[in-house]
């Protein structure tokens, strides 16, 4: 851990961290989280019934899209030029797992790139079944694992 903050200059206010020294390596950092849902809402997803469509594709778009924006969400967050975003679902007894990947090769890390990936695809499929089911849950969203940088690979235990 820093002894200070990064994102803040000498008079404490909020900042972008230079990342210009540092050298440019090969990142990746994945993400993951779930949504509960009712019995009905999950079968209508698996069987491709929802009443919005393709409600999988359409947040694994979503996810992709987003993370593509994510400097534009985060204030402090520099705009990364990604290699590869990829969000994947699996189907869980009460609800869909997603884990969402992305990788570049640069100064700064992709975390928040795949946490925001996998949190939009989450806030997709609610929006894509809150027709079926208004009381579903998104939650354990967190980094599961990140690989590169100074601060070298890291993953959840």
């Amino acid at each position: 851990m820093a002894d200070k903050p990064t994102h803040l200059d000498e008079s404490g206010a909020a900042s972008m961290v230079d990342v210009g020294a540092k050298a440019s390596t090969q990142r990746r950092a994945v993400a993951g989280g779930r949504i509960t849902m009712s019995a009905d809402a999950l079968e209508a997803i698996r069987s491709g019934n929802a009443p919005k469509g393709d409600v999988l594709s359409t947040a694994r778009i979503a996810g992709i899209m987003a993370a593509k924006r994510t400097a534009d969400l985060i204030p402090l967050c520099h705009p990364i030029a990604l290699s590869n975003v990829g969000v994947e679902f699996d189907w869980e007894a009460t609800g869909i797992a997603v884990r969402a990947t992305a990788a570049t090769t640069g100064p700064t890390g992709v975390e928040m790139e795949a946490l925001t990936a996998a949190s939009v695809a989450l806030l997709t499929l609610y929006d894509m079944a809150k027709a079926l089911d208004r009381a579903m849950i998104l939650g354990d969203i967190r980094l599961l694992e990140k690989s590169g940088g100074r601060s070298g690979d890291w993953r959840a235990e």
